[in-house]
């Protein structure tokens, strides 16, 4: 007995360390990438200075800090019930080209997205900024009912599914992920994301792999804001300068690290 108990001890200190040096090397890739003086911090773990609701003055109830983590702390809604929520800003300053670097993490059918070139007194920020989406690209339709949402897009296909658009990394209803190159951690770990913007070219970067690159405005970018969701959105991503969005789409979101270095 003693040595099937000292058999199984020694199995559970090698499985332990496995899982710390698992975490210690999620950690090391995560930080290697804004390890760099050019970077300004938007949110450094311990303060929420700057940050304030989308059309606001203060921080909306529900967004705190929490274990170094700028946290939405509340219960999971329907994606069938939402009608809008207390999106935030980073109000401090606005930025024309940039490189944006953050670290997320969701729940299972978490929902939530990054906005850039942002501008207030609109009704929303979907409609006038564009959106490096955050989903739970496995789990969302197992908990949420989308098909309403996609017939009113005109995907008559599986209505039902997350289609390639609306997927974690994709520039919202626009540019789709790569799915070849996408590695996207399981719920509860921690992802880095990356926006890259200049007026010759955009990239979405994910977990050190990238997306999807497109070049802003132009007459394929037109045509494609002109086809589809934001065909009658006449402000959408028209803007060149704008502040840096966060989204609460009725789910919980934990961000760190966020950072931005001008170009």
């Amino acid at each position: 007995m003693k040595k099937i108990i000292f058999t199984l001890a020694i199995a559970a200190i090698i499985l332990s360390c496995k899982h710390d040096k698992k975490i210690e090397n999620q950690k090391e890739f995560i930080s290697k990438e804004v390890d760099n003086d050019e970077w300004i911090y938007l949110f450094d773990g311990t303060s929420t200075d700057g940050w304030r609701a989308y059309n606001g003055e203060f921080l909306p109830p529900g967004w705190i800090i929490e274990n170094g983590t700028l946290t939405f702390n509340t219960e999971l809604g329907l994606e069938q019930d939402y009608k809008g929520g207390k999106d935030i800003i980073y109000g401090a300053e606005e930025f024309d080209n940039f490189e944006l670097y953050l670290e997320w993490k969701l729940p299972e059918g978490g929902n939530s997205g990054i906005f850039y070139h942002l501008k207030e007194g609109h009704k929303s920020p979907p409609i006038v900024a564009p959106e490096y989406q955050l989903i739970d690209d496995l789990g969302y339709t197992k908990i949420h009912d989308i098909t309403k949402y996609n017939l009113s897009l005109g995907y008559t296909h599986k209505p039902e599914e997350l289609k390639p658009l609306q997927r974690t990394g994709s520039d919202y209803a626009m540019h789709p992920a790569d799915t070849i190159n996408k590695i996207l951690h399981p719920i509860g770990e921690w992802n880095s994301s990356k926006i890259v913007f200049t007026p010759k070219n955009v990239e979405h970067w994910l977990n050190g792999k990238k997306l999807l690159s497109f070049v802003p405005w132009d007459v394929e970018w037109h045509e494609k804001k002109n086809s589809d969701k934001w065909k009658n959105s006449p402000d959408y991503g028209k803007y060149k300068t704008g502040f840096i969005g966060l989204q609460d789409h009725a789910s919980p979101i934990w961000f760190r690290n966020i950072k931005i270095k001008k170009l």
